[in-house]
């Protein structure tokens, strides 16, 4: 067994609201600077900066998971990873059918910025990834797992976009074993009123969109080998998981 520092919900300026200076090479290295193990970039809507991210993630050591935090049609998000980098970029392509063709407009929503191996902007999406895609909250463990990935709603805890705030509750026939929360100190409270969480795997992401906001190495996810595959189990999602 090993136990991962963690941070598996960043954003980079991929996402209009990501800034400009989170490139995969600067969120790669600032991950390494503050000594973590394992991390995912983790955009709205798009995997499409995954490539340069695994990518800088070779050069400088450190463990990456391709993944996407999806905006589902009831506006809950949800953080998707994925074992292998083809799938991925399959999902990708999957969810960006099922968005609104909204254009995006950069003066008012931001920059959605792709980028290459070499760190260089090589293009940009054009429509708007903010949106809710046209995929349900029912169904998408398993649409995710299709792509042989693992899903897990994002900061649970908060009172917008999120699947309890949304919602008003966690299905009970629902398929996730681990949950995201932002505010720890608010996980009792959140166990008593949704008593699904108290057979989840808790865990807490930064949701970084600043490099400064990245998390720093306190957190740890127990896994039984440093791979993608090893954390994925750990998260649920694959055989051999929770």
């Amino acid at each position: 067994m090993a136990e991962l520092y963690y941070d598996l919900h960043i954003h980079s300026c991929l996402s209009p609201c990501g800034d400009d200076d989170m490139t995969p090479a600067n969120i790669v290295g600032m991950s390494v600077i503050k000594g973590l193990d394992v991390i995912a970039v983790t955009d709205h809507n798009s995997c499409k900066n995954c490539p340069a991210v695994l990518a800088a993630a070779r050069e400088y050591g450190i463990l990456a998971i391709p993944g996407m935090e999806i905006n589902t049609s009831e506006e809950v998000h949800a953080v998707c990873l994925f074992e292998e980098l083809k799938a991925a970029m399959e999902f990708d392509a999957y969810v960006y059918e099922k968005l609104i063709p909204f254009p995006n407009k950069e003066e008012i929503f931001g920059r959605q910025l792709i980028y290459n191996d070499n760190d260089e902007i090589c293009g940009t999406v054009p429509n708007l990834l903010i949106n809710a895609a046209d995929i349900s909250f029912e169904g998408l463990w398993e649409l995710v797992r299709g792509y042989g990935g693992v899903m897990f709603p994002a900061h649970v805890d908060k009172t917008a976009n999120s699947l309890i705030a949304n919602l008003g509750f966690i299905p009970p026939d629902s398929r996730f074993v681990t949950a995201e929360v932002k505010d720890l100190s608010k996980l009792h409270g959140l166990k008593k009123s949704n008593p699904y969480l108290e057979g989840c795997r808790i865990i807490s992401n930064s949701d970084a969109h600043y490099l400064e906001h990245i998390h720093e190495p306190k957190l740890t996810l127990e896994v039984k080998e440093k791979s993608v595959r090893g954390v994925l189990e750990a998260l649920g999602g694959m055989e051999g998981g929770v």
